[in-house]
């Protein structure tokens, strides 16, 4: 059997930015067993998109064991190199599908852009290579579990750096305002942020949901609330109103698809800064809680 190698070693949200570009593969190479080097921790989302037949338990660059014979196609969605490509390089894949970079002047191609979305980037990188592939089709299976609260508004107030963590004070004025309105709220995070969604408030689902309950919770809420993270990319995946508080990263590269601001409103400051800190970013700190709450109060009336 064919294979096609595929490394996107990730977070959730960079997964799901992704799927676009999985589908395509999937499309472009139906007889092939598709594997894709993630998380291990990603491999019940990874079967909601369809597209994949195996996840190779990867955990980042310098981590891909591939025990199988050359794979005839490996794609790299990992970055622009050097050490993705260098990761697939060393599978010895028959043709690599990756950007091009200056360490490797023999690969040919796309140069890396920066200004262009993530889902964008990936599609295009298939597309210089003949594999057409659709932006918006980011849509997730639903997993066979069910919600632990179906109908909620959930508010998530973590997020991998804390440049982009929105004042947990001010997750905590909003889930008042909206339990005052008798809405159901529930507050999650992995084990390690219960601490951080206890100051919150509402009902505490923090470390208690593995990854198919996030995501029934996720595709049957009411509305989410969080910052720019892969919560955020499942209210997309699962076309769940949301508000998404964005900094220092800009919205046209991580944010919703063009077309969707009826059912996301994407909040930003329109100032951009490091992203890697570990202070809340200086623009995200200028988006209130008032804002905040207005759009949230229209997008459960429908507005």
């Amino acid at each position: 059997m064919s294979r096609v190698l595929v490394l996107r070693a990730l977070g959730m949200g960079d997964l799901l930015v992704s799927v676009p570009a999985l589908r395509a593969l999937r499309a472009a190479f139906p007889g092939a067993r598709i594997t894709l080097a993630a998380p291990a921790g990603l491999r019940e989302l990874v079967q909601l998109t369809g597209a994949v037949d195996e996840v190779l338990p990867t955990g980042g660059l310098g981590e891909l064991h591939w025990r199988h014979e050359p794979p005839p196609v490996a794609v790299n969605l990992h970055g622009s190199g050097p050490q993705s490509i260098a990761d697939l390089r060393a599978t010895r894949p028959a043709r690599l599908l990756t950007h091009a970079h200056h360490d490797y002047p023999a690969i040919d191609g796309p140069r890396w852009r920066t200004d262009v979305h993530e889902v964008r980037r990936w599609c295009d990188l298939l597309g210089y290579y003949g594999i057409p592939a659709d932006p918006r089709d980011l849509a997730l299976a639903r997993p066979h579990v069910p919600s632990p609260a179906p109908g909620a508004v959930v508010l998530h107030p973590g997020a991998a750096y804390g440049a982009r963590r929105w004042p947990v004070e001010r997750y905590a004025k909003v889930a008042g305002a909206l339990e005052k309105q008798g809405h159901r709220v529930v507050v999650t995070g992995n084990a390690g942020e219960r601490e951080l969604a206890e100051a919150v408030g509402g009902e505490v689902l923090a470390g208690r949901t593995g990854v198919p309950e996030l995501a029934a919770l996720i595709a049957d809420a009411a509305l989410v609330l969080c910052g720019d993270t892969g919560v955020g990319h499942l209210a997309t995946a699962y076309g769940t109103p949301s508000v998404l508080v964005f900094g220092p990263v800009p919205p046209w590269r991580w944010g919703p698809p063009p077309g969707t601001a009826h059912r996301h409103a994407v909040l930003w400051s329109g100032q951009e800064g490091p992203a890697f800190s570990d202070e809340p970013d200086p623009g995200l700190l200028r988006i209130g809680e008032d804002w905040v709450l207005a759009r949230a109060e229209a997008l459960l009336a429908g507005r």
